[in-house]
């Protein structure tokens, strides 16, 4: 099937979602900025639902500008378009065919990459799987990532998973993040708070970054 219209939902609030177990801060000299799926494909599904997506997409970009000034990787995970059926494997059970050729590739327009960012072709939820994220994190000399895009309870819990059993601590963003439905949205944050990683919100992330960076040593 394709992906279905999304309906407008209320954001979640942090205080909704479980207390992060760990007490990491984000320190931009370790962090890369992870924008996940932001294709033109993804987020026609918010067609009926612009007070929902409109927001999220400001605060990537927000995150993103900050991310910039500071020189911390900024990495678009870009799934192709017209995938070959050896590539798309059982995905096309569960989505179809995916992505067409052209403008359905591209990434939004308010978050197109800049020169200097990184682009990974992505072929399964996990923004690791069949990639050389993990190396290049390393390539960089960065063991935290920022998750934001799209969709939550999919690439982007799952990419904070991932990047957990990498040794890379994964700060998902609540209000950078936007899902199918509010409660598929409250779900992976809570299991990303519980078990894999930190929940924050942009204005944290934000103030976070602005901070002097934590010392060599300190904990993740």
């Amino acid at each position: 099937m394709a992906i279905p219209k999304i309906s407008s939902y209320t954001m979640p609030t942090r205080d909704e979602i479980a207390d992060n177990v760990v007490d990491w801060e984000l320190d931009p000299g370790r962090a890369a900025l992870l924008v996940h799926d932001m294709q033109n494909y993804f987020i026609d599904a918010y067609v009926d639902a612009a007070e929902l997506i409109v927001p999220v997409v400001d605060n990537i970009r927000a995150i993103r500008t900050l991310a910039a000034e500071l020189d911390i990787p900024v990495v678009f995970t870009m799934q192709p378009g017209d995938q070959h059926p050896s590539r798309r494997g059982i995905l096309a059970d569960f989505w179809g065919p995916g992505l067409g050729t052209g403008r359905d590739t591209e990434v939004i327009e308010a978050l197109r990459p800049e020169p200097g960012d990184i682009e990974v072709t992505k072929w399964r939820y996990s923004a690791f799987q069949r990639t050389d994220l993990r190396e290049l994190l390393g390539h960089h000399g960065r063991d935290q990532l920022i998750v934001t895009g799209v969709y939550t309870h999919m690439g982007c819990m799952l990419s904070a998973a991932e990047a957990f059993m990498s040794d890379v601590s994964p700060f998902l963003v609540l209000d950078a993040t936007a899902d199918f439905t509010r409660e598929e949205h409250i779900m992976a944050a809570t299991y990303a708070a519980k078990r894999c990683g930190a929940v924050v919100t942009t204005d944290t992330v934000l103030h976070s970054l602005e901070r002097e960076p934590a010392s060599a040593g300190a904990a993740s």
